[in-house]
């Protein structure tokens, strides 16, 4: 990856992130406040609040739809490694959380949402190596969508079912983001694998025939054909996008029987933000375990790439970002109005760096059917947005 882009994305994440752990507490303040003021200044609340969630909408949405793009050029190897050290840094990112928070109750039943999203993570690597970062992100995010759109909506795995303003326009627009993530699918990627330097990873034994340093860094996923490789890419993303679809359930149900007496879960939060640290922490507790599987499994010679590990660190910290900020949103607007919005326009998004810097999108046909899928993108997340108002 070219030197300017990295620093570019470092420079925004670290903005960005100050710019969120400066204002949180600010946010609580008010969330506060709003709730002691009365009816009499409901419409001001109602008004501020969905202010607070679509800029927590777009915060996340920037931050997921470019997470993936300082490691894009970078050899990652199988991937175990990389989501690691990913997951590290998503933990680190709700430690500060925690600490800006005042270390809320840390309910275990959150780090189960965690565990989950780390199962998802194992795939993204084989995903972005095999179809590219913008369709991988709009596959898995499409099914991501359905899941926690529908549970939220529907009350489906014991949590209470939301309801909106207007849900015809909330049913056309979760229909709209499904259906262009189903376009997206006949856009035809050209993944071309990175070219690196560093020809043998670290921890990996080659004192054998120096001839195949070349080669010691292949994956399964290098030897597979193009049109295995799309196949096997896809079925990858479908898998992603449903654990994704239920990582935040664990936390809608601890929040849903908060006000059964006696219950389990009696007086848990209702702030959303709160369950960053407890999911988190099982996303890297899940993470160190299959990374140590792993090893296990490589017989302790695991792919360890160096020049992975900053831009992986990066782009960890751009996703917990992200997650904190659609916790937020899930607070201010509702699960069944973020999700459409949070889980489809960040691939369009990453498109646009797959069609802009990676080139990952050629020929006329391809860039219609992209502008299409764009163009059911927005017209859905509108749809979503108005029907919260």
């Amino acid at each position: 990856m070219h030197p300017f882009w990295l620093l570019f994305i470092i420079r925004l994440d670290y903005i960005t992130f100050k710019t969120f752990s400066g204002i949180l507490p600010l946010m609580e303040s008010l969330v506060d406040v709003s709730r002691l003021l009365g009816a009499s200044n409901s419409t001001n609340s109602s008004s501020t609040e969905l202010t607070y969630g679509f800029v927590s909408c777009a915060v996340s949405v920037l931050f997921y739809g470019s997470n993936f793009v300082p490691v894009k050029k970078i050899d990652t190897g199988d991937g175990m490694f990389f989501q690691w050290v990913l997951c590290a840094a998503v933990w680190t990112v709700s430690l500060v959380a925690n600490i800006i928070l005042r270390s809320p109750k840390f309910w275990p039943l959150a780090m189960l949402g965690g565990a989950i999203w780390a199962t998802g993570n194992i795939t993204v690597v084989p995903i972005v190596k095999t179809i590219g970062l913008g369709l991988g992100i709009l596959i898995w995010a499409s099914f991501n969508l359905l899941m926690g759109w529908a549970s939220s909506r529907f009350g489906w795995f014991g949590i209470e079912a939301e309801t909106v303003g207007k849900p015809t326009l909330n049913y056309c627009g979760a229909g709209l983001c499904l259906l262009s993530a189903i376009v997206f699918f006949f856009v035809k990627t050209d993944v071309q694998r990175p070219a690196t330097s560093e020809e043998t990873p670290l921890l990996i034994d080659n004192s054998a025939n120096s001839s195949s340093q070349g080669s010691t860094d292949d994956s399964w996923v290098d030897m597979l054909s193009p049109l295995a490789k799309r196949l096997v890419g896809s079925g990858l993303a479908v898998v992603a996008g449903i654990l994704y679809g239920f990582s935040f359930v664990p936390v809608l149900y601890i929040k849903h029987h908060a006000s059964d007496p006696g219950g389990p879960f009696s007086g848990a939060s209702q702030f959303d933000l709160d369950y960053v640290f407890a999911q988190f922490s099982g996303i890297f507790l899940t993470s160190t375990v299959y990374f140590l599987i792993y090893c296990a499994f490589k017989k302790n010679k695991p792919q360890v790439f160096p020049k992975a590990v900053l831009p992986g660190f990066v782009s960890g910290v751009m996703w917990g970002v992200a997650t904190c900020c659609w916790f937020l949103a899930n607070h201010y607007l509702s699960p069944v109005v973020s999700f459409p919005i949070i889980t489809t326009v960040p691939g369009l998004i990453a498109a646009i760096w797959g069609v802009v810097v990676f080139k990952e999108v050629k020929g006329l046909r391809n860039y219609l059917v992209l502008i299409l899928a764009f163009c059911l993108v927005l017209a859905g997340a509108l749809l979503t947005a108005f029907s919260k108002l």
